[in-house]
C-alpha cells in the first residue's frame, strides 16, 4: 500500500515508520503524501487510540531529500502542496501523536517531530535546524512550535546558528518528553504509547483542542470552552467508568468512548 513508510497497528497503537533508511529517511513528495494518508487513516480507525511516528535505521528523518531540489523550484508551492497539509493533519489529529526519535531529526525532520504531541528520544537522537546551512528558513510549522516549547530567545538561537542538539540538551531545553537508553528505547516507547492508548480518548482530544486554542482566545472564552468540553466529557462512558472505579477503589478500564 505504501512505498516510503511502513504502518502497523499493535495494542491500539498505530506505528508509522519512515522507511528510506539508505537515505536517512529523507522526505520525498511521496513520503509527504503517505505520512498524511496514514495519519488520517489512523485518526479515523476506531481500533487506534495512539499514533507513533518513527524512523527505520539510524535516523529519524534527515529532512527534505535534496536530490529532488533544483534552482527553479518554487519552495512555497512545495510547502503549500505537501508539507503544510502533512503537518496540519498531525496537528489537528484528535488522538495523541508521538514522535519516537531514534536518530537525527534534521530540517523538515525536526519540523515533523515538533508537530507531534510528544517526543520520545533515544540517547542517540539529535535535532538540527539545518535550514540555515542551505540559506533557507525553518518551515512546516517549525517556527510556530519551537518557541512554544523552548521560548523565543532559544528558538531564535537554534534557528539561526543551526547547531546540533544532542538528546541530553534536548531534554534540558524541553524538546524531549523523555530520553531513554538505546537498549530499552523500543520497549519504553511501546509502553508509553500503550499507556496513552489506555486513557480516555475523548478527554485527550478535548485537552489537545483547548490547549491549542488557549493561545488565541480570552480567559473568559477559555472558561466557556472548559464548560463546553466538560459537558461533552461528562457524557462519555469513560467518565462513568472513571467515577465507578474511583468509588470501587480499582484501576479504571477506559474503552475510548
Amino acid at each position: 500500500m505504501y512505498e516510503t513508510i511502513k504502518v502497523e497497528v499493535t495494542n491500539q497503537v498505530a506505528w508509522i515508520k519512515l522507511s528510506r533508511p539508505d537515505k536517512l529517511n529523507a522526505i520525498t513528495a511521496q513520503m509527504n503524501k503517505e505520512i498524511l494518508q496514514s495519519v488520517k487513516a489512523a485518526g479515523k480507525n476506531d481500533q487506534v487510540r495512539c499514533i507513533v511516528i518513527t524512523g527505520e535505521g539510524r535516523a529519524f528523518c534527515s529532512g527534505q531529500d535534496l536530490t529532488g531540489v533544483n534552482e527553479d523550484m518554487d519552495h512555497g508551492k512545495v510547502l503549500r502542496d505537501l508539507y503544510n497539509p502533512m503537518v496540519l493533519e498531525i496537528h489537528h489529529c484528535d488522538k495523541p501523536v508521538i514522535a519516537a526519535v531514534n536518530g537525527v531529526a534534521a530540517g523538515a525532520g525536526m519540523s515533523l517531530a515538533l508537530a507531534c504531541d510528544f517526543r520520545l528520544l533515544s540517547e542517540k537522537a539529535s535535532f538540527v535546524e539545518s535550514f540555515i546551512h542551505v540559506g533557507l528558513v525553518p518551515d512546516a510549522g517549525n517556527l510556530y512550535f519551537l518557541p512554544k516549547l523552548i521560548g523565543h530567545a532559544k528558538a531564535l538561537e537554534l534557528a539561526i546558528l543551526g547547531e546540533k542538539i544532542n538528546s541530553s540538551q534536548a531534554e534540558e531545553l524541553g524538546l524531549a518528553t523523555k530520553v531513554f537508553n538505546d537498549n530499552i528505547w523500543q520497549e519504553e516507547v511501546a509502553s508509553f504509547a500503550e499507556r496513552l492508548a489506555a486513557l480516555p480518548t475523548t478527554a485527550i482530544s478535548l485537552i489537545k483542542k483547548n490547549l491549542k486554542s488557549s493561545w488565541n482566545i480570552t480567559f473568559a472564552d477559555s472558561l466557556e470552552k472548559d464548560a463546553q468540553s466538560q459537558r461533552i466529557a461528562g457524557m462519555t462512558s469513560d467518565h462513568k467508568e472513571g467515577v465507578k472505579a474511583f468509588i470501587e477503589k480499582r484501576k479504571p478500564s477506559f474503552q475510548g468512548r
